[in-house]
């Protein structure tokens, strides 16, 4: 008995496990919420939660419920008083202690579950805020680390040059640290702020491979090209006439291109229909009112234009409906065409909803709260939005900056001699042209992850970026060596 009693606590441990319950119990909660409206107990909710495999959070917490229940013999609520005590999820534990109150109290259940998920989209609001205030400072803490270590490397390449060598009678070489600082620190601090973004931001987006597939692919086709042009006698003469810098910035961009357009085609799609299931979950459950059958008003929704892109899934599910299939096989052909998890979980509630008799008051709770989660995610896309910007800002700055700090500094060697070398060499500064463009592109990858919450967002950005840096590279040079001459790089 003793053993039996420890179950619970060996479930729902974990500070990941809690998160990612955090993320899905408001769906369960509407899902539950709407079978209480159509009669159906909370218990028996968790037992069609079971099935429900977009929400394996939750999956897992109802199938130990129905095993505590259905195996070991405890009684439901037992059951949910246990786990209220020991979940890690404040979120749940509050809704289970609420719940096991309610009933024992006597109180009206549905009251209670309408009036918690209330609540709870309410509390999903204030944290996307307050999420979005904190990626915004990381953002600024990304922008503010690249401004610093590009410093150290100016710093590094001033104090290897030639002439500050020969005026000071010392030869100091920190051209290997400065070079491991642009190639090798810099990309890992990236790395590091992307895997910070991750616990702060996720994708709507689930199984999106073809983008990185044609990313990886594209990558050793450029690479290839790259390397043969470095390293055959041939091509070398191109490298030299459109410049290290260019080329490498072609390269990038070339890289970038596939995995975008793939992209660009998943999220239009998807993210149009984010937007257009709430309306039709409206229009469906506003001609039900009228007395039509859930299929029939469906249909009806269905008819309606101005669903954008979503028009054509909205019409393919009509067709089906047509033709006799089923809403679950309607609900598998759906998986295939869109990613969007939260359009797909309110379609799979919609049709739990018809399930068990598909009432208005069902369908409203369906209907309000899929547009409370439309405007949810809107704000925070929204909100985010001028964070996007400080990367190009920061790309040309840097550009400008340091073309004019390298020519300066070349104008500055004359000072000491004619005859003594630059102070910076083409060499070095094309290298240091490239570690710009570099980290330019790798930004992309981290404002897509901060945007959109997937670094298959980011191709776009990186190429914008990208662009950015070479032409800004070209613009200044071009200024500031009009106004004073220099090396070209």
């Amino acid at each position: 008995m003793k053993a039996l009693r420890l179950v619970p606590r060996l479930v729902g441990g974990g500070k990941g496990k809690a998160e990612r319950i955090d993320r899905e119990f408001p769906y369960a909660a509407m899902m539950i919420t709407m079978m209480a409206s159509s009669g159906v107990s909370p218990y028996e909710s968790f037992k069609k939660l079971r099935a429900v495999d977009l929400l394996p959070a939750v999956q897992e917490e109802a199938e130990d419920v129905t095993r505590q229940v259905e195996v070991m013999g405890y009684d439901p609520l037992t059951v949910m008083s246990r786990k209220a005590e020991t979940a890690r999820s404040k979120l749940y534990r509050e809704f289970l202690a609420g719940y096991v109150t309610a009933v024992r109290g006597g109180s009206s259940i549905l009251n209670f579950l309408k009036s918690k998920l209330r609540s709870m989209f309410e509390v999903r609001s204030a944290v996307a805020k307050q999420s979005i205030e904190r990626l915004g400072t990381l953002v600024e803490a990304y922008m503010i680390m690249l401004v610093v270590v590009l410093c150290v490397y100016i710093l590094a390449a001033v104090m290897s040059s030639a002439t500050l060598s020969m005026a000071l009678g010392t030869a100091v070489n920190t051209y290997p640290f400065a070079n491991l600082m642009m190639f090798l620190v810099v990309p890992m601090v990236s790395v590091v702020f992307m895997m910070i973004a991750d616990a702060q931001q996720k994708s709507n987006l689930i199984s999106v491979r073809r983008p990185y597939e044609a990313a990886l692919l594209s990558t050793c086709v450029v690479a290839g090209v790259l390397a043969a042009m470095l390293l055959l006698p041939p091509l070398q003469p191109m490298v030299g006439l459109l410049g290290l810098p260019n080329l490498v910035s072609i390269g990038l961009v070339a890289v970038c291109i596939p995995p975008s357009l793939f992209y660009l085609r998943i999220a239009r799609i998807n993210f149009a229909a984010e937007e257009a299931m709430p309306s039709f979950i409206r229009d469906m459950t506003e001609t039900r009112k009228t007395g039509l059958s859930p299929e029939k008003s469906i249909l009806h929704a269905s008819m309606r234009k101005g669903y954008g892109r979503f028009s054509k899934v909205v019409s393919l599910i009509r067709s089906q409906i047509e033709w006799g299939v089923s809403l679950k096989r309607i609900f598998g052909y759906l998986k295939e065409q869109l990613q969007s998890w939260p359009v797909l979980v309110n379609f799979l509630m919609l049709i739990e909803a018809i399930e068990v008799g598909g009432s208005v008051d069902a369908l409203d709770v369906l209907a309000e709260y899929s547009e409370k989660t439309r405007d949810v995610e809107k704000e925070k896309r929204n909100m985010i939005k001028p964070y996007i910007v400080l990367p190009f800002v920061w790309s040309v700055l840097i550009a400008l900056v340091t073309t004019t700090l390298v020519l300066v500094l070349n104008q500055a060697s004359l000072i000491f001699s004619l005859e003594m070398p630059a102070m910076i060499t083409a060499e070095q500064a094309s290298l240091f042209s490239v570690g710009i463009i570099l980290q330019c592109w790798i930004s992309g990858l981290f404002i897509g992850k901060v945007s959109e919450g997937t670094l298959a967002a980011g191709f776009k950005y990186s190429a914008m970026l990208t662009v950015t840096a070479c032409l800004s590279l070209l613009a200044s040079q071009r200024l500031v060596s009009g106004f004073m001459g220099g090396l070209s790089f």
